[in-house]
């Protein structure tokens, strides 16, 4: 068994080795020539500069509602670049200048409901990530990194916490709006040869009362998220153009004060101990070669970061909650490991929060990731402190990947490793790839194996194996295929697992359909979806679901999908809802139907609606929820979220109600100055969560928190029970190489 698995393992890194050597930069006759310039833009959103008229604008194309259309509105985006920076600018005209829609200010904060003007950059030219810029008629930004070719069946495939360092200047006039982009190249990564770089560019206007889309270059409709896709982008030549190396400071200076109560019970609640905070810390990010960055951090700290939230949990797995901290973010993508769902090798929450999502002291870390010739590698290791019976420990994660056999495939390899002071360990490896293997279709195969202390040998059954079919595309007929084993023993230490010990087995099969011009559907597709796992064990089956799904995307925007299932579990242990509802072992057939509604993005008031009927195991359950959301202004956006469940057990007079409230609040008084507040209720934990947020952020890089959190234990007592209160103020400052401030 060793021999064949060394003999394996070599095989494999001979693949890695060889790899695909990319794109030939020498091949300019199938580049688009990115305009140079030699002559300073001004960045005020206003087009006057004599060279945005030397440079043509681009072919745009609508995407959608019906792609291939002419667009409605006149739209000119030209693209340039000096030794500095690269340019964009956009003249978005519009016959109706009072429908443009620019719903925030905020930073980040940008949505389908805004109109945008988006540039999106393959910087490495890999087919596979890119990042993306984001400006609205009101002159907010958004950034984000796009991971998996832009393919997900969730929700968008971006990393929305990756930020970086940017300029933008809008104008508005009664004839729509115009727009400058500055991207310092100081902010990408990417190779260059001698000075010649090559990158994808995907670049696009969304006009939001329309739901119209216009892009260069065209991009069909077969595609969910085609407008991040980077494997579609147009090739760019740029020259004379060279990779920098800049050197990034950043310390913050912390202060507030933390009270919790002096007993776990209640017979004193207004009794609260009263701890000052103050912390130093430091982030320094710096590039080693052109296309390695290495990041260090000293005394992490993440007061800044907004609360989870609430979720109630009507299964017998662990619930899953995204990571939201700024040092993670930044080319997360390249750690992704997934084992199937939302199982994953590394999930970064792991380091720093204890399950419940306390916070634990980092002492600091760091991070190096880029591109070594035809390499990616993530490599990431941080120490935490102890807290109460947790020691302190040690995490590290190695990633590797290079293409193969085509520009559109990978072959990659990960590591992880976790130790703690008190001599325990645990370490995984693991093996994956992504073949593109004709058109759309794509094959993905992952392997990953734990070892842990005291369990140091090879044994197959702590292993964990998926392998994927999938066609990328939802024209036509389109299918997906999964086949999935994990062994009883199989534990990723810095990872997540929903089940193990299992055999998983699915299938979709599904025809899209687009109708045309005339339709008022832009597109609907109709599925049958059916799998199970089944156990190791004794191969009985533990969980199984069939049934049809109908989505539906109307051209004046939003969305709607209806699914309708058969369902059975078989339940070995009995798993408790709550202390007052129950699930006994036994085998339960149900079915159940489940409806989800988004109104159009380009509203001011919108909607989403969803809704879980049916039976439940034994029982049944209703859950239902409408979350709304007002653009009142650029200036203040209202939303909220209600949630109800309710699950009854007639033969066994049980039951369990659980409501969840939100109620959040955006305001601004212009680009740099922003509040952000929510409250929510869980009625099932009794628990409130208040958290608001001040942010001053005049520059990237610098920024001016004020944050106030509380947490309180509602039990119908004659007061609230305060669990935790805090009150923080965190100044963060950027210094740049050779030390001017940003």
């Amino acid at each position: 068994m060793k021999g064949g698995m060394r003999y394996r393992c070599l095989v494999f890194l001979g693949l890695l080795w060889l790899g695909y050597p990319g794109k030939a930069l020498s091949q300019d006759s199938t580049l688009f020539r990115l305009h140079r310039i030699d002559q300073p833009i001004k960045l005020d959103g206003i087009l006057d500069e004599a060279v945005w008229q030397e440079i043509d604008p681009l072919p745009l194309v609508m995407s959608s509602p019906t792609y291939g259309a002419p667009p409605t509105e006149i739209t000119e985006i030209r693209l340039a670049y000096d030794d500095h920076y690269l340019y964009a600018a956009g003249a978005f005209y519009d016959s109706e200048p009072g429908g443009v829609r620019a719903n925030t200010l905020t930073r980040d904060g940008i949505n389908f409901s805004d109109d945008r003007f988006a540039l999106i950059l393959d910087t490495f030219n890999d087919n596979e990530n890119a990042l993306g810029f984001v400006i609205n008629p009101a002159g907010a930004r958004s950034d984000f990194a796009v991971y998996n070719d832009g393919e997900s069946t969730r929700g968008p495939p971006l990393n929305r916490s990756w930020d970086t360092f940017w300029d933008a200047a809008v104008v508005r006039t009664d004839r729509g709006w115009f727009a400058e982009v500055r991207i310092p190249f100081t902010s990408l990564r990417f190779q260059d040869d001698h000075g010649r770089v090559v990158m994808g560019v995907i670049t696009w206007r969304a006009i939001a009362r329309k739901n119209e889309v216009v892009t260069f270059p065209a991009i069909p409709s077969k595609w969910r998220w085609g407008l991040y896709k980077p494997s579609i982008a147009r090739d760019v030549l740029l020259e004379g153009v060279f990779s920098r190396k800049p050197l990034y400071i950043t310390p913050y200076i912390l202060g507030g004060v933390e009270q919790t109560p002096f007993s776990a019970g209640r017979p004193f609640p207004s009794r609260l101990s009263t701890d000052p905070t103050r912390e130093l810390g430091l982030d320094v990010k710096y590039s080693i070669t052109s296309n390695l960055t290495l990041d260090v951090t000293l005394n992490t700290d993440f007061a800044q970061v907004e609360s989870d939230d609430e979720q109630v949990n009507l299964t017998r797995f662990l619930l899953f909650y995204p990571e939201k901290r700024l040092f993670f973010q930044e080319r997360a993508s390249i750690f992704d490991f997934s084992t199937g769902g939302q199982s994953r090798v590394f999930y970064s929450r792991r380091i720093g929060l204890t399950r419940d999502g306390t916070p634990l002291r980092i002492y600091g870390g760091v991070r190096l990731i880029g591109r070594i010739g035809n390499w990616d590698l993530g490599l990431l290791n941080m120490q935490t402190a102890p807290y109460t019976d947790t020691p302190s420990e040690n995490f590290g994660v190695l990633r590797l990947r290079r293409r193969v056999f085509n520009e559109n495939s990978y072959l990659g390899a990960i590591f992880t490793n976790r130790v703690g002071t008190n001599g325990r360990f645990n370490t995984v490896y693991g093996v994956d790839g992504i073949i593109r293997v004709f058109g759309d279709d794509y094959l993905t195969v992952t392997w990953a194996h734990s070892f842990e202390t005291a369990r140091s040998r090879w044994d197959l059954n702590r292993g964990r194996l998926r392998i994927a079919w999938d066609k990328r595309s939802d024209r036509g007929l389109f299918y997906r295929a999964r086949l999935g084993w994990s062994g009883a023993d199989y534990n990723p230490g810095i990872g997540f697992v929903r089940r193990k010990d299992f055999l998983f087995l699915m299938g979709n099969l599904g025809y899209g359909w687009y109708p045309g011009r005339q339709s008022l559907l832009y597109k609907t597709s109709l599925t049958l979806r059916a799998s199970a796992f089944i156990r190791n064990s004794d191969g009985s089956i533990e969980t199984a679901e069939l049934g049809p799904e109908w989505r539906l995307n109307p051209k004046i925007g939003g969305f709607m999908r209806i699914y309708a299932s058969m369902n059975y579990e078989s339940i070995v242990d009995t798993f408790r809802i709550a202390p007052e509802a129950w699930v006994a072992p036994g085998n339960y057939p149900f079915s159940k139907v489940s409806l989800f509604f988004i109104s159009p993005f380009g509203y001011l008031l919108r909607a989403r609606i969803s809704m879980d009927a049916g039976a439940f195991y034994d029982g049944w359950r209703v859950t239902f929820g409408l979350a709304p959301s007002w653009s009142i202004s650029s200036h203040l956006e209202v939303g909220g979220e209600y949630q109800i469940n309710r699950v009854r057990f007639p033969s066994r007079k049980q039951a369990f109600n659980a409501d969840i409230f939100r109620l959040r609040l955006r305001g601004n008084l212009d680009t740099r100055f922003s509040m952000s507040s929510f409250i929510q209720y869980n009625s099932a934990t009794q628990r409130v969560g208040i958290n608001v947020r001040f942010r001053y952020n005049p520059r990237d890089g610098n920024d001016l928190y004020l944050v106030y959190n509380e947490n309180l234990e509602v039990d119908g007592g004659d007061s609230p029970w305060v669990e935790n209160r805090t009150v923080l103020l965190k100044f963060t400052y950027t210094f740049q190489q050779p030390f001017r401030l940003l």
